[in-house]
């Protein structure tokens, strides 16, 4: 093996520069040269690369977003477009290929292996809903940016006597609403894994918040739940409380990454360079009870995620 490339694909996340840091550098420390492939696996088929060094990512292990951009390829699935991808690496002499993203980025990567390049993904997705890792890389950063905002939300809500929904991202996965709420003291989290009763759940919990003196509340909702403006319809109506929502959208997947982001995504970018030195394919690098391990693609792809019950019962016992 003398040549590998990388990748980012998906949405991105932060943390990815710093992988993608230790990708590079883990490399040339083993004598391998780095091409970077830029806007994921379109760049692929196009050919659109850079050649990457030192110093190419000097200065990158604090940046949100990814230096090589980012997107999803309609063209990728198709078996031209596959077609296309391995000629380029054929071209370009690519021995390997890291791939730094979510469920569909390994699903490409799969089908890379398969073609006969070696490829190792990196799970990079803010919504930590890749279910043969306990961590993705973006998670911890969206979270506390979810968390510094809802706190935020906080000070109007409590000035004004008000109800403020807050409704972050996760459309099958409720996990940073599910952290978000607790570190919040959200009186109602609403998650994609959890069935609900609006008058149940949510309006007669506030109404019991208040008869024990509570004049403001926050309510955290996944956006995957949606309903939004309906429940605050009902929770205006039942209440009388004023109830506003505030869709964080984007904001959560910018801003620098955070210590643990930037610690564990350097892990990771490590080990998938190394899994490749071992001559390894379509592998997975994963978190699982705190130590790194890796993982056939396919058998991660079966596996099915764990909601985390315990946390959400004990916060909905916590937060009232």
């Amino acid at each position: 093996m003398k040549t590998i490339a990388v990748l980012t694909s998906g949405g991105d996340a932060p943390g990815m520069n710093a992988a993608l840091r230790a990708v590079v550098r883990t490399a040339i420390s083993n004598g391998l040269e780095v091409i970077g492939v830029k806007r994921g696996y379109q760049g692929l088929i196009s050919g659109d690369v850079i050649e990457l060094n030192l110093r190419s990512v000097s200065d990158i292990i604090h940046k949100g977003g990814t230096i090589l951009y980012t997107a999803r390829s309609s063209e990728f699935k198709t078996d031209i477009g596959i077609a296309k991808a391995v000629q380029t690496c054929k071209d370009l002499e690519i021995d390997g290929v890291v791939v730094i993203g979510g469920d569909g980025s390994f699903r490409g990567a799969s089908k890379l292996s398969n073609a006969g390049v070696p490829c190792i993904g990196i799970p990079g997705t803010i919504d930590n809903d890749i279910a043969c890792s306990e961590y993705t890389i973006g998670f911890d950063t969206a979270t506390n940016t979810a968390m510094k905002m809802a706190d935020q939300i906080r000070d109007t809500a409590q000035s004004h006597d008000k109800c403020s929904i807050v409704e972050v991202m996760g459309r099958k996965c409720g996990d940073i609403a599910l952290l978000t709420g607790i570190a919040a003291g959200a009186t109602v989290i609403l998650v994609p894994e959890i069935e609900f009763d609006i008058k149940k759940d949510v309006v007669e919990r506030i109404k019991m918040s208040q008869g024990k003196g509570r004049k403001h509340f926050i309510v955290v909702i996944a956006e995957g739940v949606g309903q939004s403006q309906e429940i605050a319809n009902i929770i205006r109506y039942e209440t009388g409380l004023d109830t506003m929502i505030t869709i964080l959208g984007h904001v959560q997947r910018g801003g620098s990454p955070t210590l643990t982001d930037r610690v564990y995504a350097g892990e990771m970018g490590n080990l998938a360079v190394k899994l490749l030195l071992e001559g390894k394919s379509n592998r997975v690098v994963a978190m699982k009870k705190g130590r790194l391990v890796d993982y056939d693609i396919n058998d991660a792809l079966k596996m099915k995620r764990k909601f985390n019950f315990a946390a959400y019962k004990a916060t909905m016992e916590v937060s009232i």
